[in-house]
């Protein structure tokens, strides 16, 4: 009989879910017992909703344990270690039976997240046991030119990962093709998107993955330096890139003359960066690098001629270099067979909001909205009304649930007035108010504009305070073609992706929910009952017993009664607050 594997996620959610005391506990208690068990750690598994999520592996198969706490963890020693029964109650994977969450693996591919849950991140040789570094070694034993890596990239059909979806191979061919004898690699880790996680996932569970697609990036366009510009916010994806680089250089596949080739030279460093959202724009983080401010500037020339210190770079995302590796060892052919015609390949997305099955998903370009929504999410949380999802961020745009159809591919997305981004999903159902939404995300670029742009720097201002007071009951009947027409000038006046994309949000809300920005300017209503100043709050006289406990708890005094009778509020003192509704047991409170 094997030695029994006990393999815990230790992402970043999964330790903000508890996973850290999880591993602990099993360390305590196989070391109290003498227990001749392999314990050891992995990333984020992907069902985010699940978390902690516990892998046991035995002669009689794979079992992936969900939501285990300190007391799941003595049953699964005591029950499935010492008594060789797995708790199947408890397993939402397993190879040897179907269980109720096996939908959420069903339909994805991956290859971004290949390793991801399946190794330690922090051994280099876990990830050389499956296939790693053996991509760059196939290159230089069998002496593959530049020329050659960059055509399989181009035939797969890679566009970049990061939001813009350009051909990857394309840029790779413009930075090789300049003769500058000094050129840099660029990884673009700066993973800002509110509701967006693939890339710190990735670079917590597969950092060598990324490395090596750099290096092979290196050979390919004839750089000897790269960056990985990563966000200080990511401190668990720093500390296991940092070591992954270390382990790297350790082993000779980043330094000087790798694999004996006299001029291939690659090294990497780390760039963190404060978190500002611009900085994700190509140039801004250019200038960040160099220790300038991170703002944007004027292209051309573009980085491919002239970027970090003016000398050619090459920018890629996380998701985009991840890919690398696995496509020259399986071919381009072997990616491009999945996805669509203009959009090769699988992708990842993060799934957040009102949905029950939250996390990291990876699925063939092509998939429907819907699909991802219902079959791989799990649908609405609480059986509610699926309303829309806002798809790529504060740069993209809300698509309703009529759109559901829509194909996720470059561009079919975009024929929606939204953008594939980077991947951030954030469903909402008929309880989000979709002018707060947009109102949410213009704050957001609002306050990330570096202010270089004066139609970015004031139209967003402009815009955010016509939303604010929209969302107050404060509209006025021009206000809505007031957005429309600061929207368009923003868009074509602004130096950057981020003032040039900020207005999506409010367009796209707009363009498929019109009533609801009227109902907030004409009837001072908010259709979906979210923003507080637009609310009414009424007793139900059928409901109320008189019990005083919304009369208690108000702040202001606004409602009156005596015990054991109905009660009313007064509407002119009222500050809709929401105590009453969230105090009454039986339901008295009404809200309209």
């Amino acid at each position: 009989m094997g030695k029994p594997k006990i393999i815990v996620g230790l992402g970043s959610c999964g330790i903000a879910a508890g996973a850290a005391k999880t591993y602990h506990e099993f360390e305590r208690i196989i070391q109290s017992d003498e227990l001749d068990i392999d314990l050891k750690k992995t990333s984020c598994i992907g069902m985010c909703y699940r978390e902690p999520l516990v892998e046991v592996i035995d002669d009689s198969g794979s079992y992936l344990y969900g939501e285990v706490d300190l007391q799941r963890v003595d049953e699964i020693i005591d029950k499935h270690i010492k008594k060789f029964t797995p708790i199947a109650a408890y397993v939402v994977q397993s190879d040897q039976f179907t269980t109720g969450d096996q939908e959420f693996f069903d339909g994805q591919v991956k290859i971004s997240l290949r390793n991801c849950g399946h190794i330690d991140p922090e051994s280099i040789e876990e990830y050389e046991a499956r296939q790693g570094y053996q991509a760059i070694r196939k290159i230089t034993a069998q002496n593959l030119k530049p020329e050659q890596v960059i055509q399989d990239v181009l035939d797969s059909g890679l566009r970049g990962r990061g939001g813009g979806g350009f051909p990857t191979g394309l840029k790779w061919r413009f930075a090789h093709n300049n003769e500058s004898e000094k050129k840099y690699v660029i990884c673009n880790a700066d993973e800002g998107d509110p509701g967006a996680f693939m890339d710190r996932s990735i670079l917590e569970g597969d950092p060598h993955g990324v490395i090596e697609g750099m290096i092979i990036c290196g050979y390919a366009i004839g750089a000897g330096e790269g960056y990985i510009y990563c966000r200080a916010e990511y401190p668990l994806a720093i500390k296991r890139l940092n070591l992954a680089i270390k382990q790297a250089r350790g082993k000779g596949y980043l330094g000087n003359k790798l694999f004996g080739i006299q001029g291939f030279d690659f090294d990497l460093q780390i760039k963190e960066g404060a978190g500002a959202f611009v900085c994700g724009e190509e140039t801004a983080l250019i200038a960040s690098i160099e220790g300038a401010r991170g703002m944007p500037r004027r292209r051309p020339p573009f980085p491919a001629e002239a970027g970090l210190w003016k000398h050619p770079t090459n920018i890629n995302n996380v998701e985009t270099f991840i890919n690398i590796p696995w496509i020259v060892l399986q071919g381009p052919e072997a990616y491009a067979k999945y996805g669509t015609e203009k959009s090769k390949g699988t992708k990842v997305f993060a799934l957040t909001g009102k949905i029950r099955h939250g996390g990291l998903v990876e699925v063939p370009m092509g998939i429907t909205i819907k699909d991802i929504i219902y079959k791989l999410g799990g649908g609405i949380s609480g059986d509610k009304k699926f309303k829309a999802v806002q798809l790529g961020g504060p740069s993209g745009g809300c698509i309703p649930e009529h759109l559901s159809h829509t194909r996720v591919d470059y561009d079919s997305v975009n024929a929606t007035g939204a953008i594939m981004g980077s991947g951030g999903m954030v469903v909402m159902d008929e309880t989000t108010c979709v002018v707060d939404i947009a109102r949410f995300f213009l704050d957001f670029t609002q306050k990330e504009s570096c202010g270089k742009c004066t139609f970015c720097r004031l139209g967003t201002k402009r815009m955010l305070e016509i939303l604010t007071r929209i969302t107050r009951g404060e509209g006025k009947e021009n206000d809505i073609g007031m957005l429309e027409e600061l929207a368009e000038t923003i868009k074509d006046s602004s130096l950057c992706g981020l003032g040039q994309t900020a207005p999506n949000p409010v367009l796209t809300t707009i363009n498929y929910f019109r009533d609801e920005y009227e109902a907030h300017i004409r009837d001072r209503k908010c259709p979906a009952l979210s923003c507080k100043k637009l609310l009414t709050y009424t007793v139900v006289a059928e409901k109320c017993t008189g019990c005083m406990a919304c009369a208690r708890g108000c702040p202001v005094d606004a409602i009156e009664g005596e015990k054991k009778q109905v009660h009313h509020i007064l509407q002119d003192v009222c500050i809709q607050c929401g105590i009453c509704f969230t105090r009454c047991k039986f339901d008295a409170i009404g809200i309209s």
